[in-house]
């Protein structure tokens, strides 16, 4: 789970029993998790099951899914327990709603940050590989090269 919005997370449960795959959270996100009735009544939606958080996900930990390899990179400034992930061996990052094609994550709801998040993208993200495809939370992908030359909320980082 990149971060505990309700659009991130609410599939976790069914995703689980299904797969029996183990979830993995920040848990600096957990109380946002915990009032995801909150979330879903702010979508006027029914809240989806709960699951419970299985690992959590914390800078430099690795993943494992099948041959590929998933670094944890801590990317706070959406949500305090944003994470993105970086799979190196295929020069592509999941991003979250940290960093999107010529924007970035909003940070106006609880626990978002506006400076935070652009310090996570200037530490973490941005020192990546220019050609790194960039597969963001929502619309399309990008590369961390284009955001650099392109995406009017880094300018000057």
């Amino acid at each position: 789970i990149t971060h505990a919005h309700i659009d991130h997370i609410g599939g976790a449960a069914k995703l689980k029993a299904a797969t029996g795959a183990p979830v993995y959270m920040n848990a600096r996100d957990q109380e946002i998790y915990d009032h995801l009735d909150v979330q879903a009544s702010w979508l006027q939606m029914k809240t989806p099951e709960k699951t419970s958080i299985d690992i959590e996900a914390r800078e430099g930990d690795t993943l494992t899914l099948g041959d590929s390899v998933f670094h944890v990179l801590e990317t706070p400034g959406h949500t305090q327990g944003s994470i993105s992930l970086w799979i190196p061996a295929e020069n592509k990052l999941i991003a979250g709603d940290t960093l999107f094609r010529d924007s970035i994550g909003r940070t106006d709801l609880p626990g978002g940050d506006g400076r935070q998040i652009l310090r996570s993208i200037h530490d973490k993200l941005l020192p990546l590989p220019e050609d790194g495809v960039v597969i963001a939370g929502h619309g399309p992908s990008t590369t961390i090269g284009r955001e650099k030359a392109r995406n009017p909320f880094l300018r000057g980082l």
